[in-house]
């Protein structure tokens, strides 16, 4: 089952690199899963209902996209489903975590060929204790979790989707309003697992796997079931920002180990979360729970 968005920037790719190839397939019924324009949580919904056992689901498209598809087997009651990601869109956190390039290598792997189907633990997100989503990377609640709206403005989401523009324009884009904004509050007064934190930080930020916005390097915890990384910060402050991004660039996000973060808000909050690039305004919630997911996944890795 390949799931694609005929509205995404690269879409001219798809059809062409991965639509195109899977007619060529042998020994394979194909099925094509087109994301319509509604939300991540309708259109994760719609997959599960269709999904048999043993079925691989290649998600084709942006982090988006794979979110969607991420979600969909989640949901499905179907037993033995694989997922597989193929990166079209800005940054591709999820297909450079699992390191697959084209559909027939996808293939390859699940029929033993190359690579391995490893068994993964996404993070799952609880709003006021009710399950919201899944992620298989990160969650960001905050000033990066906003930031993320500004591609969905008119003028810079015609420029991404003419196809023109890449990770640089993504990035000029960001920059630009980080100056217009970062002294704003972005996360009312909360508690993290029962403490209180400084009234002035910005992020709370969950890292699972290797990479956030192709340059903050996480780790393999997706792999695992009990652990992942997490921090939070006043990243509003240039030079903390800049610190920040130097140690995530150079070494590794400077985080903790954590088994689950609960954040407690003083009073009912407003507060921008984000999965994936994928972002929502949560309103008058009280507390969010990041989470390693209950049950696993069956990823296709290249290595």
């Amino acid at each position: 089952m390949i799931v694609y968005n005929p509205r995404s920037s690269r879409f001219g790719q798809v059809r062409d690199e991965v639509l195109a190839a899977s007619r060529k397939l042998k020994g394979w019924t194909v099925g094509k899963f087109e994301v319509v324009d509604t939300d991540v949580d309708d259109n994760a919904a719609r997959l599960a209902k269709v999904l048999d056992d043993e079925d691989l689901v290649v998600s084709a498209g942006g982090d988006g996209t794979a979110t969607i598809a991420l979600n969909g087997v989640m949901l499905s009651k179907a037993e033995g489903v694989k997922f597989g990601v193929l990166g079209y869109g800005n940054f591709n956190d999820i297909a450079r975590t699992f390191g697959t390039k084209n559909l027939a290598e996808i293939v390859d792997v699940v029929e033993g060929k190359s690579g391995r189907v490893a068994e993964a633990w996404g993070l799952e997100c609880l709003v006021d204790d009710k399950h919201w989503r899944w992620g298989m990377c990160y969650f960001t609640i905050g000033l990066f979790a906003e930031a993320t709206e500004v591609f969905d403005e008119g003028k810079h989401r015609k420029k991404l989707q003419s196809g023109r523009k890449g990770v640089m324009f993504s990035w000029k884009i960001l920059v630009g309003w980080y100056f217009r904004n970062r002294k704003r509050v972005f996360i009312p007064k909360f508690k993290l697992n029962g403490r209180g934190v400084p009234k002035d930080v910005t992020d709370y930020v969950a890292l699972n796997g290797k990479s956030m916005a192709q340059v903050m390097k996480g780790g393999s915890w997706y792999l695992g079931k009990e652990t992942f990384l997490s921090l939070m910060g006043r990243l509003s402050s240039f030079w903390r920002l800049a610190s920040l991004m130097s140690k995530s660039i150079l070494r590794r996000v400077p985080g903790a180990e954590t088994r689950g973060d609960v954040l407690e808000f003083a009073e009912p909050a407003d507060v921008e979360i984000q999965a994936e690039g994928e972002y929502k305004k949560l309103e008058r919630v009280s507390k969010i729970e990041i989470r390693k997911a209950k049950k696993s996944i069956k990823v296709v890795l290249r290595n």
